[in-house]
């Protein structure tokens, strides 16, 4: 890997000069670390704190116009490594960049604002680490529904901490932050009592009225204030007391809803019975039919929701499928029967509509389970880079779902998506991912069969690659431009072919104009299914075809048509929507 190596050479020496640049500027010989930052910055002009020392330095000369420019690099240096972060979800290293702009340029609004966004963001993290179950304790959310009879108390905490006003909490921690450890720890039991306490009064039939839903978050809110409060004053130790106490009491309180008026209503209970006036399409028994799937794609049209009860049917049936499939699924199409292969949709699921096609590479998330369950076709599913917790906070999966159904969804959904394969085989020749390519050669099939796939995706290694990596057009390996993966030469695809005995990568991941694109001479497809993507690229769509035995490629391309006035992300993070 000649350029990774390369690029990982120059970002060492610059380390290696800003280290004597540094030592320089201590003895306050400012004029030989200016050139030494200089050289730093020739081997690696990306990084934004050669540019800022540089800076610094200056100022101590008086050369206050260099200072300036270089400030000025460097601010930009850390903001847009902060925007990638935030695009990737990277919340606490978006945190640092913009913190150092701030710390460069305090006066400046827009800085502000995402430095009070970041800090947001980060202490809600640190707030949901401190109440999470631990690791060992931890169960399956889709084991613990039934969606004939759902009582689900372990959902309607999470629904409660998601509702949480964070502002008080993040103003709270702050307050306490030299009382974390013993803080985490107080919160867990009042978290671990207070689910106690609805699970007894649940159990034993007892009732009494409470307050509306938001009276009782505002409490539940305070109460954590409170009790951080409670921890710098008294200590841990008292504090746990009364911990117990105030848990005994919320417990209660929020168990009253499960009457009709608090926490376990309609959507926190998840009562899923069908009310009389529900008139979108319904499942009969446990089969999803096609005439199911034709009545809720006209409802989607629509703009209607599918019933709550028929959504959790979908995903838990989908979820045992993908469960029983290994992480490499081999497909035989049997000669005379052809096989058609789509790239990413992103959700357009109006784009495709006008076709009747096998689904392999998708983004489009739950949509395509109905058509896996509805049909006696083969239908398969591979898993891609977005179908993890961080992507769908993001990019606005997430939203969209806690907007159309409730939180506990977004939790069953990230499971379904650990369970999907990461690639498919086509008869022993056609290798069907979504990213890409490995880091290092000689990856066999056997390899990524190995691969424990019930998990998010890792930041590095053959499942991270299988999802980010992208083909490059010169030969060898380079870094990705993702920030995570890596890019891999046509000599890299020719390896992995040869030592599989394949013929064929097919891959998606990349918006292309003609939504395909041929490239490492015939042997690396990539197919993009999403057309006009987020109503702005202009692109076309494309799926393809193969043909057992032979199975040339067939490909079909597409435009996008009308749908339904919904804007494109509608439903993104705050932070995507601040850089756009």
């Amino acid at each position: 890997m000649p350029g990774m190596e390369n690029e990982s050479s120059n970002v060492a020496k610059a380390e290696e000069i800003k280290l004597q640049a540094n030592e320089a500027f201590k003895a306050h010989k400012y004029g030989q670390a200016i050139e030494l930052y200089s050289q730093a910055i020739e081997l690696n002009d990306q990084n934004a704190v050669y540019w800022a020392n540089r800076a610094f330095a200056h100022t101590k000369l008086e050369e206050y116009g260099s200072a300036i420019q270089d400030a000025t690099k460097a601010i930009e240096g850390y903001y847009r490594r902060g925007a990638a972060y935030l695009a990737m979800g990277k919340f606490k290293e978006a945190l640092k960049d913009f913190q150092q702009v701030k710390k460069i340029s305090p006066n400046d609004p827009d800085a502000t604002k995402k430095l009070k966004e970041c800090e947001k963001a980060v202490m809600k993290l640190k707030f949901e680490e401190a109440i999470a179950v631990p690791v060992s304790e931890r169960h399956s959310v889709a084991d613990s529904i039934d969606y004939h009879t759902i009582v689900n108390l372990a959902c309607a905490w999470t629904d409660i901490v998601m509702s949480f006003n964070w502002d008080v909490i993040i103003l709270t921690i702050n307050l306490s932050t030299k009382y974390y450890a013993d803080f985490r720890k107080v919160v867990w039991q009042l978290v671990s009592c207070s689910c106690f306490t609805s699970n007894w009064f649940l159990k034993t039939g007892a009732s009494h009225s409470s307050p509306s839903m938001s009276t009782q978050v505002a409490l539940a809110a305070v109460a954590v204030a409170l009790l951080a409060a409670l921890v710098m004053m008294v200590g841990a130790a008292a504090a746990t007391k009364v911990a117990i106490l105030v848990a005994v009491v919320l417990g209660t309180w929020w168990w009253g809803g499960s009457t009709g008026s608090g926490v376990f209503t309609e959507s926190k209970m998840l009562d899923l019975e069908v009310e009389p006036q529900y008139s979108g399409a319904k499942i009969e028994g446990d089969v999803v039919t096609l005439d199911f799937v034709k009545k809720m794609m006209d409802d989607f049209k629509n703009q209607k929701c599918l019933h709550k009860r028929y959504a959790f049917q979908i995903v838990l049936q989908t979820r045992e499928m993908l469960r029983a499939q290994p992480s490499l699924v081999d497909i035989n199409v049997p000669d005379g029967s052809h096989f058609t292969v789509c790239g990413d949709v992103h959700g357009q699921i109006f784009q495709i509509y006008p076709f009747t096609i096998v689904f392999s590479l998708t983004n489009s998330h739950w949509n395509i389970m109905e058509l896996y369950m509805s049909t006696s076709l083969a239908i398969y599913l591979a898993r891609g880079n977005h179908e993890s917790k961080s992507m769908n906070k993001i990019y606005g999966f997430e939203g969209e779902v806690k907007s159309k159904l409730n939180d506990t969804f977004v939790e069953l959904f990230a499971e379904v998506f650990c369970c999907l394969p990461l690639a498919h085989v086509i008869n022993q020749k056609v290798f069907v991912v979504h990213g890409g390519l490995f880091s290092v050669d000689g990856v066999k099939l056997s390899d990524i069969r190995a691969i424990d796939r019930f998990c998010e995706p890792p930041e590095e290694g053959l499942m991270c690659e299988l999802l980010w990596s992208d083909p490059q057009p010169f030969p060898g390996r380079g870094p990705s431009k993702r920030g995570v993966g890596l890019s891999f030469g046509a000599d890299v695809t020719k390896k992995f072919l040869q030592d599989n005995n394949l013929d064929l990568v097919v891959r998606s991941h990349e918006v292309k104009d003609e939504g395909y694109e041929i490239e490492h001479d015939g042997k690396l497809i990539t197919v993009f299914s999403a057309p006009n993507y987020c109503d702005q690229m202009g692109n076309k769509g494309a799926f393809i075809r193969f043909k057992a035995p032979d199975l040339k490629p067939d490909i079909v391309t597409f435009s996008a048509v009308p749908h339904p006035d919904v804007k494109p992300m509608a439903y993104a993070n705050n932070f995507l929507r601040m850089f756009q």
